[in-house]
């Protein structure tokens, strides 16, 4: 055929010169390759038929359908794939039964055993097909929208702001992407249309997909955004108007704005003659009205409903697709219950009874014959001989891991690193250690607990930091390794003679195919280089395949695996049995030398108790080179009868804790895992502890670079201080002479034990007025003791009881030497030395905000309980050496000292070094900072409203007056707010009481707060309008009414019709349990409205609560944040009037305050040293020309 059509004379002509001259006219098109689309086959109709032998055939080809199957709808697809198609059912069962009347019995069915065993393992395959559509429609994105039909849709898309708010947006749009990439694409046309409050199309009609088309499309997904509510009725009434739709996909998150019955009304009108499937789709929500909604949707256009939730993998099971296949199964199941009564002999009040012979025969088969089979189960054994000689990954990481490679982290800081020196000094009764190397060097933290010295070459360090990342590579490709092929399901098998002990208990009966085809991918892929081997399948009894161990020869391996294929599940889980009967094998023994490790593959827990079998396994393992290795394998969805019910039960963690336990006894390894991959194995944890070593060392070298760069920085900064206060204190040196001072006073380090400048002038002066004293007179006496009155009694001193403080002297302990009578001493204890300074503590604060009243923060974490009180600093005794009058009084010498200020009429000493006035700003600005930070927290989403809400049933008073008619939109949106944001967030029981001149009540007690009460409250509170006056009272009576509310909240916008005094005094003596009544201030500037509110709060012990010139606090807020004016003038916080923010407005104030008076006092501070420094500066030398060279004459 290819010659044919490669000849291009039997198409373009036969022979040139016998063509005329307009040949070309007559010449045939060239020959066109037509691809046809699979999707479009339609069996032929029945008009076209010409022949009576194309009816027979069409009659024929009935059965056959030509639309393939992932095209069709689970409806569809079931009609060529339920059980009546395939005639399974059991009324087709008991139509092939023979009926056979006897003398004194009743109805009587025969049945012929071939019959019933094929019909069972038909039923059994069609279960299996039913589980495998069902998967399918699980995958990719039929899982989150269904299987799409139609060839013109319609998308609806839900952009409201609940289903795209709160950080849903960028996966719901990685969603639709998904979709449109896997199935829209393959349409013939598309109308896009995104609905919020309002509707937004992408197109004005339907567009043919190309590439163009599909790129708008995606754009138009990448660009959804929230947009208010979720008006479906008019998105609904804008596609309809589209022509040429066969199919519409609503896409829905949210409660719709209308009520289901018009929603529903108007569909019906609007689908009436007209063929449109509504394919609705609940995309992760948990409303059971949006639920109902597109049920009742899917219902009335004859379409099809799914539903997706990310938190909850069963809600797609109730799609219609899906619950029509369960359906399905279902009566699959039934009728294979059905056959199993036949087998006892009943079936109702019908005797039935199947051939013996025939069923003598079927009994004699395993029941593994009728489970399905993966490909190339029958198949001969295709064997794999490895080239090398796998190990365990301890063993592995001993060759190849960190530690091996000299990648260790402190391998390779150990030659730069030292110990500092330090020895203790009696004289001075403390340790006293070398500062050179912690000046040169960079402390650093040894794996032991010591701190070491280490020179950091950060050269080294990268180039260490990238050999780690070749480790961690090669550690990543070991894991993939080891969760391949057979070793995924057995781990790596590392020994050359090993058994295996395979779990047969009743409890695998279902799944004895699964272990047969471990065992085959084991002897295919992991046996071939192996000494010697053998298989142990256990029950009740062990049934081993050789008596002994033999060589894994090609032969042998495939016949043990046609063994395998024979085994059958019965009896327990009997470890103990088959384990004695693997190591008790004397002729292993003789011939091999035994075991060297034993491989057990379990489902469950053994009959044996765990103590009993460890013990033994410990015993046997013990001194030898045996090893016993387990494998978990996880059955999560198996249903037995009572009969086949494992001996003993345990859960899945039980049972891998038992096993992790059995295999540790064993000095072996554990391994777990199900048929979505390794859950948990030895192996792998080995190598993903060496990964994380590794990361660690990694971060801990880039601290080291970090420190070092910030070291040689702060370096830096120093050396050009240094150098320009060098140049300014010797200006008039050249500057050859500068630069040579800088680098001597940059690199030369002063001795640690140089006295400085201020103790040698000291020392000088002390030594000097000691030489110059002399005794006055011979009655010298010591002076009066300052601030104390000469006029003292002297027997009332005499009479005046002694101090009862211990004398701070150290502890002696005598002892007797060996030279006669001597005796020494020895210092045990030295009195500790208490230090009189008071350190500036560092405040502390939880990172999440505590739903608290300030007044009970700002005791946990207030100004005073952070000791960052100033006046608790600065709190020295009063000078008053200005006002004493005696002679004896001398107190200049403080004042000396000590720099004084002025503090509240009173002068005060300040005993306060500088460094410890900086940490104590660096400790207020912190405070500062946590206090505005909290004040965000409380001027944001619905706490900037109505406060914070803190108890767990309140109810809520909602002023719906006339004079709120101006403020309804914003109240609204407010509570939604509150709604969604505070009560539904914190799960606060609530309930909502309206009133004008009556109280209305949206439910008649305080309900439960989730999505559909959350709903169900918005929409009742969108529907609130304004009117009459303002019945307080009775609201509040409403209110307390209710025996579970806890707290009432109530907002209004003015004063009560009835008198202010009377509702206080009636409120109070209504308010019986004493419950909190919180007011909120709503728009208000009424003074005396506002007053009224204060009182009412502060009666019942509720908080007051006015949220007034947010925007300003706002932005003083951020200015102070962003520029870090701190100071206690610029720029200055609103004078909130609410009870919450105006506590923490005060504290705030109070801290800037003290942040103020502490930059003033470390002035002070800095100017008293300074002249202290120049007072102690040693005098200039005279000149020489004050100097006579003539003696002096008296």
């Amino acid at each position: 055929m290819q010659e044919i059509l490669d000849n291009a004379q039997i198409f373009n002509g036969v022979d040139s010169s016998s063509q005329c001259d307009d040949s070309k006219a007559f010449r045939r098109p060239p020959w066109r390759t037509d691809t046809v689309d699979k999707y479009s086959l339609k069996p032929q109709s029945n008009l076209m038929v010409t022949h009576v032998n194309q009816t027979l055939a069409l009659q024929k080809a009935k059965k056959f359908s030509a639309t393939p199957n992932k095209t069709q709808t689970s409806e569809e697809w079931l009609m060529n794939h339920d059980l009546t198609y395939q005639e399974i059912t059991l009324k087709d069962l008991l139509l092939k039964g023979k009926q056979v009347k006897k003398a004194g019995e009743g109805k009587h069915l025969v049945f012929d055993a071939t019959v019933i065993t094929e019909m069972e393992y038909k039923l059994n395959m069609a279960i299996e097909q039913y589980h495998m559509r069902v998967k399918w429609l699980l995958e990719g994105s039929k899982k989150l929208f269904g299987l799409v039909k139609g060839e013109r849709v319609g998308v609806l898309i839900d952009s409201s702001d609940a289903n795209t708010g709160f950080g849903r947006l960028q996966d719901f749009q990685q969603s639709l992407l998904y979709l449109m990439d896997e199935q829209l694409k393959y349409k013939k046309s598309l109308y896009l249309l995104s609905f919020g409050s309002e509707p937004e199309s992408l197109w004005n009609h339907a567009r043919d997909l190309n590439l163009r088309t599909l790129e708008e499309a995606r754009d138009f997904i990448r660009g959804l955004h929230p947009a208010g509510g979720c008006n479906l009725l008019k998105s609904f009434k804008k596609v309809l108007q589209v022509k040429k739709l066969n199919s519409l996909l609503i896409i829905l998150g949210n409660c719709p704005d209308q009520t289901s019955s018009v929603l529903f009304d108007y569909i019906q009108q609007c689908l009436l003659g007209r063929n449109l499937p509504v394919h609705a789709v609940a995309y992760d929500t948990s409303n059971h009205l949006t639920h109902d909604t597109l049920k009742k949707l899917a219902e009335h256009s004859n379409g099809r409903y799914h539903c997706y939730n990310s938190s909850d993998d069963r809600e797609v099971y109730k799609s219609f697709d899906i619950q029509l296949l369960l359906r399905e199964a279902q009566r699959a199941v039934d009728v294979i219950s059905k056959i199993k009564q036949m087998r006892t002999g009943m079936l109702g009040d019908a005797l039935i009874s199947i051939e013996n012979e025939i069923s003598l025969e079927v009994g004699r088969l395993s029941n593994a014959r009728f489970l399905p089979r993966p490909p190339n189960h029958h198949r001969p054994l295709s064997i794999e001989t490895p080239n090398f000689h796998p190990q365990p990954s301890v063993a592995w990481l001993a060759e190849s891991g960190l530690r091996a490679n000299n990648l260790n982290l402190y391998q390779i800081l150990a030659p730069n690193a030292f110990d500092p020196v330090q020895d203790f000094v009696p004289i001075l009764r403390k340790p006293v250690g070398s500062k050179v190397h912690g000046k040169a060097m960079q402390q650093f933290e040894w794996h032991d607990g010591s701190m070491k010295n280490v020179h950091v070459d950060v050269a080294m360090l990268f180039e260490y930091q990238k050999q780690l990342g070749c480790a961690v590579k090669t550690f990543e490709r070991r894991i993939e390794w080891l969760a391949s092929g057979s070793r995924k399901i057995w781990g790596t098998m590392c020994e050359k003679r090993i058994i295996l002990m395979v779990d047969t208990s009743i409890s695998n009966k279902a799944y004895i195919i699964h272990l047969q085809h471990s065992l085959r991918l084991l002897l295919e892929q992991q046996m071939g280089n192996k000494q010697a081997f053998n298989i142990i399948a256990f029950g009740s009894h062990p049934k081993m395949w050789k008596p002994h161990m033999v060589k894994p020869s090609p032969e042998n391996l495939q016949a043990a695996w046609n063994w395998a294929q024979n085994l059958e599940a019965s009896g327990g889980r009997n470890v103990m049995s088959a384990f004695r009967t693997a190591v008790e094998n004397g002729e292993d023994i003789k011939m091999f030398g035994g075991p060297q490790a034993i491989y057990v593959i379990s489902s469950g827990v053994p009959d044996q108790e765990e103590d009993v079998l460890c013990s033994f396994v410990s015993e046997c393992t013990i001194g030898s080179e045996l090893k016993v290795h387990t494998i978990l394998f996880s059955i999560d969805d198996y249903s037995l009868s009572d009969s086949e019910l494992p001996s003993r039960y345990a859960t899945m963690p039980q049972t891998a804790d038992y096993l992790r336990n059995f295999a540790h006894a064993g000095s072996g390894r554990f391994h777990w895992f199900r048929e979505t991959g390794v859950v948990e194995s030895d192996d792998i944890i080995a190598i993903t502890r060496e990964m994380d070593r590794a990361v660690h060392y990694s971060q801990r070298c880039s601290l080291l670079v970090e420190s070092v760069k910030a070291r040689d920085d702060l370096r830096r900064e120093q050396s050009a201080l240094k150098q320009s206060r060098l140049m300014i204190c010797n200006g008039d040196f050249n500057r050859k002479k500068k630069t040579e001072m800088v680098k001597q006073i940059e690199f030369i380090e002063p001795r640690p034990t140089a006295l400085t400048l201020a103790r040698m002038n000291r020392q000088e002066a002390e030594s000097t007025k000691a030489l110059a004293w002399k005794v006055s007179n011979r009655n010298a006496s010591l002076p009066p003791t300052p601030y104390k009155s000469q006029s003292i009694d002297e027997d009332a001193s005499s009479n005046r009881p002694q101090s009862s403080k211990k004398s701070r002297r150290p502890q002696k302990e005598t002892f007797y030497t060996e030279d006669k009578n001597s005796v020494g001493v020895v210092y045990k204890k030295y009195p500790k030395k208490k230090s009189v300074r008071k350190a500036v503590p560092e405040p502390i604060f939880p990172q999440m905000e505590e739903r608290i009243t300030s007044k009970q923060w700002l005791r946990k974490y207030g100004i005073k309980k952070m000791k960052l009180d100033l006046n608790r600093y600065v709190s020295g005794p009063v000078c008053i050496h200005k006002k004493a009058r005696s002679k004896n009084v001398t107190s200049k010498w403080f004042c000396s000292i000590f720099p004084s200020v002025d503090i509240d009429g009173q002068v005060r000493h300040i005993d306060m070094q500088e460094s410890e006035m900086v940490e104590y700003e660096k400790h207020v600005v912190t405070l500062i900072r946590r206090y505005l930070t909290r004040m965000q927290w409380l001027l944001s989403g619905s706490r900037k409203m109505f406060g914070s809400i803190l108890e767990s049933n309140v109810v809520i008073l909602i002023d719906i007056s006339g004079s709120m008619s101006y403020n309804m939109d914003e109240l609204k949106k407010e509570m939604t707010s509150l709604i969604w944001e505070q009560l539904n967030g914190n799960k606060t029981a609530f309930n909502i009481v309206a009133f004008s001149n009556t109280s209305t009540k949206w439910q008649d007690s305080i309900t439960e707060s989730n999505q559909s009460a959350c709903h169900d409250a918005v929409q009742w509170v969108s529907a609130l309008t304004a009117h009459g006056g303002s019945a307080t009272l009775e609201a509040i009576q409403v209110a307390l009414a209710d025996e579970e509310a806890e707290a009432i909240y109530l907002l209004t916008d003015g004063k009560p019709d009835s008198s202010i005094k009377l509702t206080l005094s009636e409120a109070s003596n209504l308010n019986k349990k004493n419950i909190p009544i919180h007011t909120i201030s709503f728009n208000c500037d009424n003074r005396e409205a506002n007053d009224f509110l204060k009182s009412l709060s502060s009666n019942s012990g509720g908080r007051f609560h006015r949220c007034h010139g947010e925007a300003d606090a706002q932005f003083a807020i951020h200015r102070l944040m962003q520029d870090e004016c701190f100071d206690e003038d610029d720029p200055n916080l609103p004078n909130f009037q609410g009870d919450d923010l105006k506590r923490l407005n005060d504290e705030v104030n109070k801290a800037r305050k003290f942040l103020t008076q502490s930059r003033r006092f470390k002035s002070i501070i800095q100017e008293h040293e300074a002249e202290t420094r120049k007072e102690q500066e040693p005098p200039s030398p005279l000149p020489n020309k004050w100097i006579s060279d003539k003696p002096f004459l008296p």
